[in-house]
């Protein structure tokens, strides 16, 4: 008859299988179904612990109870570091997999992307007139009638809103809300915010219910002037004209003024420039900030005077480029935007 195997002799030979067991896992849910039975409540471990009670001397007793707590212990720590062996391969598995090379490659004989004629006009304008002492402001396309019409001195049914063929948007109230006709309601949304004196531009999209054609689109971009400060005169105004028309053109390049009207303006003008071989083109409007649209932007018009001027910058880059038909910058054609470099 064999002699009862010494219980601390069992615990070594569960610790050792459970080990071999161990080490033969290959993933984290084999190791989460492994758990329970390496060390759960019906695992060899447990079952030893139960057993302690029919040891009945105490040194034995307690030799046995340093014995389990020291398996439990080694077995936890085996089943720990295999856990996190698993997933730190499995997550090195997942990024290969998952992984995108975002790595620029430049092929010869390509070449990257250009800016749109106009976004090229739009930076150097901004530029020019950031170099002139300018600030750069910006307002929302969809407009209140406020914004787009009364503030600027032209109240409902004003003769002068059919200069606009306007875009109305839905809203509960008809013909309150617009996609922006101009950009000169910044103007008054500068005005309300900004602390004169003021200096600064505002360039954007605006929208118009136009038929396109050579020169008029129905979706093109402005750019707008404006100065408050004290006693500011129409010789500032001619003088800052002046100034952009050499910055932007060169020194062989002048400009004029010829009266004009504008609701939001008075006196208005038209501002012309003259190219190198003395032809001379219309830009755009011009003229001192009429008292009403002071008010209307919070200002006092006893304390405070200015001037705006605006123009069209596709027209800008369709003269600056020699572009016959201002479409042609719209219809996506890659042979003719790749004439222009950025």
């Amino acid at each position: 008859m064999t002699s009862p195997v010494p219980f601390v002799e069992q615990i070594a030979a569960v610790v050792d299988a459970s080990l071999k067991t161990i080490a033969g896992l290959t993933s984290s849910e084999e190791v989460a179904q492994a758990t329970p039975a390496l060390v759960g409540k019906k695992s060899a471990l447990s079952q030893l612990k139960s057993s302690m009670g029919s040891i009945t001397d105490s040194e034995e007793r307690k030799s046995a109870g340093q014995a389990l707590h020291a398996a439990q212990t080694s077995v936890d720590a085996a089943l720990g570091a295999k856990k996190s062996d698993c997933e730190a391969t499995e997550m090195a598995a997942q990024l290969l997999r998952e992984q995108i090379d975002i790595t620029e490659h430049l092929v010869s004989g390509t070449s990257r992307g250009r800016l749109h004629l106009v976004t090229q006009a739009t930076q150097r304008l901004e530029d020019v007139f950031i170099g002139l002492g300018f600030q750069v402001a910006e307002g929302p396309e969809v407009e209140s009638d406020f914004y787009n019409f009364e503030a600027l001195n032209m109240p409902k049914s004003h003769p002068a809103r059919s200069m606009w063929d306007t875009l109305f948007v839905e809203s509960e109230e008809p013909g309150s809300v617009v996609l922006r006709t101009h950009t000169s309601p910044v103007q008054i949304r500068v005005m309300q915010n900004w602390p004169p004196p003021i200096y600064a531009i505002m360039p954007g999209r605006v929208f118009r219910r136009d038929t396109p054609d050579a020169t008029h689109m129905p979706v093109f971009h402005q750019i707008e002037g404006l100065v408050i400060d004290r006693n500011i005169t129409f010789k500032d105004l001619a003088g800052t004209i002046e100034a952009f028309t050499k910055a932007f053109f060169g020194d062989d390049f002048t400009s004029r003024l010829r009266p004009s009207y504008f609701p939001f303006t008075e006196p208005s003008a038209e501002f012309d420039i003259r190219r190198a071989n003395g032809s001379w083109i219309e830009l755009g409007g011009c003229g001192m900030v009429h008292p009403d649209v002071l008010r209307a932007g919070g200002l006092d018009p006893e304390e405070w005077s200015g001037f705006a001027f605006g123009f069209g910058i596709d027209r800008m880059a369709k003269e600056r480029h020699n572009v016959e038909d201002i479409r042609e910058m719209y219809t996506n054609d890659l042979r003719f935007l790749r004439q222009f470099s950025s």
